[in-house]
């Protein structure tokens, strides 16, 4: 007897996505389900993902990309997930992949996903990026999303994790402005959680810390390879990290400030 064919799920959590949001839902048109989660964008994200007739569209306060993810993932109806960013494509190599895979009753609960990084439709080579590989693909029952990880938010998995052979395209930097208000972002994000953890910061982490993401995506992760892409690349992400101690220093401030 023929075991019937696995359900897939594809979630993505969008906000001020509509460059994004047509592609990435065309791209996913072979999942059984399409939930949209949507942080009332200030565009049309809403409208054009609400266009599409396969498409389930939801909206909901963003508080933290860990509590986003979780709650995308409550509304699934099925046990496999694949969990794509607006920004994120996949190949027909990729795409076949995955299908194969959630069929395979000796698979893994869950999958890591290598990235190839697109700066402004090219490919980066080195600068940190030439390893990443990130969880995208898991079952629901197994896995949810650590909240006390808020950004670059962290997937539990109670079983076992596997590795896909074609990687997933991100086009995360479409311009100098937009990637910069990013690692702003995230940069703030994260001082919540050095501040959740009690960090107390100081000379290493204002002017030590910076320094060495840089160094060490420019010079030991080869960034120094990509050019005037990888100048800039590093010296963003570099930025990120400076934000977040300088927000941690006045995060800290207002705490003292609100107990006195």
């Amino acid at each position: 007897m023929a075991l019937s064919k696995k359900a897939l799920t594809a979630l993505v959590i969008t906000y001020n996505e509509e460059q994004n949001i047509k592609a990435v839902l065309d791209n996913l048109a072979f999942a059984d389900e399409i939930i949209v989660v949507d942080s009332f964008s200030l565009d049309t994200t809403f409208e054009i993902a609400s266009s599409f007739k396969n498409v389930k569209v939801a909206q909901r306060i963003f508080d933290n990309f860990a509590s986003q993810r979780n709650y995308a993932l409550s509304l699934a109806t099925n046990s496999w997930i694949l969990f794509i960013d607006a920004d994120e494509r996949l190949t027909t190599e990729l795409e076949n992949e995955i299908s194969n895979i959630i069929n395979d009753q000796d698979g893994a609960s869950a999958y890591f996903m290598y990235r190839t990084f697109m700066f402004q439709n090219k490919k980066l080579r080195f600068s940190g990026w030439q390893t990443d590989k990130i969880i995208r693909l898991f079952k629901k029952e197994e896995a949810h999303y650590n909240h006390e990880k808020i950004v670059h938010e962290k997937l539990i998995v109670s079983g076992t994790i596997g590795k896909l052979k074609n990687k997933l395209v991100h086009y995360s930097y479409s311009s100098y402005e937009d990637y910069k208000q990013k690692m702003i972002l995230y940069g703030k994000l994260k001082a919540q959680e050095e501040l959740a953890k009690k960090t107390k910061p100081h000379f290493f982490h204002f002017y030590i810390r910076p320094v060495y993401q840089f160094l060490n995506q420019y010079i030991l992760r080869l960034g120094i390879l990509d050019g005037k892409k990888g100048i800039i690349i590093c010296y963003l992400n570099t930025l990120s990290v400076y934000v977040r101690f300088q927000e941690l220093k006045k995060l800290r401030s207002k705490t003292k400030t609100s107990k006195i």
